[in-house]
């Protein structure tokens, strides 16, 4: 189906977003008059008076018991004020999670998006939590309500400040994972390079491959991957950039050349211990949860590094990790990934230089597929927790957000076409659990011109994969 729509002639304003209230609450731990501040399990910000507390839960409280009378299975997920948007999340059982967000919106924009937005924020929000704290049931069973707060003072005391709301657009509701393409002898060359570490160091469960911050290999299953891909995009490799790209640069004549330089510079634990020969060195690796919802896994979380590929190895948390170990991994798996990162680096520059000359084309474009939660954008210039840089206005991003507000609301495949009022086209596809958002700058182009220009995108960028026609 093709739905050709004008966008509002109107320039929408920019929202800023700020956060006022984020609380976490149990209606049954406080079920009678007077223990209403039982319920409170986090609040923040944590100097607000208590009474202030005791009623804000409780209106939230009221909502979602309210809006349970008219279906019981799907209480509210948000409500809209004059200046704020409260979001709810129950995660677990009893367990709500409230965010209060003040959005200042000056003229129209989809209230249904900013929703979809900031509720994918909100359960990116518990996500996190658990993969690093597991669940809140399993914190009451070790500790009860006592460990649970403490638990949740610790990590959202931190993770809070994290959080750059005005930089949520719709990769935030995908929550997809970039996969670094490769040819099909590299990408083998990885996989017996996985086989074989995994064979020397039997204490590993699971590994995770990554080059350029994209991913090419994962044991983990995808929810797991999608979050842990997340917490290291957006937290750990940027706290530990530095100019490691320099070797796109190097010319692959030269590579054998200064290889034993590279491997001594670029190789180290971004988890762990951060120099080896220290002999002061702490040999603590962060904890994860994975499988929560049936094994229940605690690992070690390690992460090597060499030049632009790094590799996550998952160990049972039951393990002693110590030097002896680290060591052993250092010998064999940094000369092996320094190579191998190399290897990535010249099939890259070969593909670059058969692709020809980097052009602005006339389109840019988001896509999506929900199965395998592949993401690609060449919208986004760069995309981290605290910036959001795109190569389009922002009223073309809204645009987007229109559109996929549409597809969630029906189940059949379809395509929607927009004509901007900035000459702008913008084209939506949705087929078979995928989705393709195209931006074109042909503003003298009409309808049928724009929808040959989308099946010529389809047909070089995403030659394999079959778009509703």
């Amino acid at each position: 189906m093709i739905s050709p729509r004008m966008a509002t002639g109107m320039q929408e304003k920019q929202y800023t977003p700020s956060l006022l209230n984020f609380f976490i609450y149990n209606p049954k731990f406080g079920p009678r008059e007077g223990e209403e501040e039982k319920k409170i399990l986090f609040y923040h910000p944590s100097d607000v008076e208590k009474n202030e507390k005791i009623r804000n839960v409780g209106l939230c409280e009221a909502i979602v018991q309210f809006t349970r009378t008219f279906c019981p299975s799907k209480p509210a997920k948000s409500l809209h004020t004059q200046k704020n948007r409260q979001f709810f999340f129950e995660p677990e059982e009893n367990f709500w999670i409230v965010m209060v967000l003040c959005m200042f919106i000056l003229n129209y924009i989809c209230a249904e998006f900013i929703d979809t937005v900031y509720g994918a924020v909100l359960q990116q929000c518990y996500s996190m939590y658990k993969l690093f704290n597991g669940t809140f049931a399993r914190a009451m069973e070790a500790g009860g309500v006592e460990l649970l707060t403490q638990k949740l003072e610790k990590f959202f005391y931190r993770y809070l400040q994290t959080l750059h709301l005005q930089s949520c657009d719709l990769l935030d509701v995908f929550g997809g994972i970039s996969f670094f393409p490769l040819d099909k002898m590299t990408y083998l060359k990885i996989q017996s390079f996985v086989n074989r570490v995994e064979e020397s160091l039997s204490l590993i469960k699971y590994t995770a491959f990554l080059y350029n911050d994209q991913l090419i290999w994962s044991g983990l299953e995808q929810d797991d991957m999608r979050i842990l891909y997340k917490y290291l995009t957006t937290s750990l490799f940027p706290r530990h950039s530095e100019p490691e790209s320099i070797h796109f640069l190097v010319d692959v004549t030269m590579e054998m050349m200064i290889l034993v330089i590279l491997c001594l510079c670029f190789k180290r634990f971004l988890t762990g211990p951060s120099n080896l020969k220290d002999p002061e060195a702490k040999f603590r690796f962060p904890k994860i949860f994975v499988n929560t919802d049936d094994s229940y896994e605690e690992l070690h979380l390690i992460v090597y590094k060499a030049m632009s590929a790094a590799v996550c190895f998952m160990i049972s948390a039951s393990e002693e990790l110590g030097r002896e170990f680290c060591e052993q991994l250092d010998g064999l798996v940094g000369p092996q990934l320094t190579l191998l990162a190399s290897d990535i680096c010249e099939q890259y520059n070969i593909n670059r230089r058969v692709s020809g000359p980097d052009k602005e084309p006339q389109f840019k474009f988001i896509y999506f597929n929900h199965m395998n939660l592949a993401e690609k954008s060449t919208i986004h210039m760069r995309k981290t927790a605290s910036v959001s840089l795109t190569s389009v206005h922002p009223d073309l991003m809204k645009i987007l957000g229109d559109i996929h507000a549409d597809f969630v609301r029906v189940d059949e495949d379809e395509e929607i076409i927009v004509k901007a009022m900035t000459d702008y086209w913008v084209v939506g596809k949705k087929s078979d659990q995928r989705e393709l958002y195209v931006i074109l700058n042909q503003k003298n182009a009409n309808l049928i011109e724009v929808n040959e220009e989308v099946k010529r995108l389809c047909a070089t960028q995403f030659n394999n994969i079959f778009f509703l026609d």
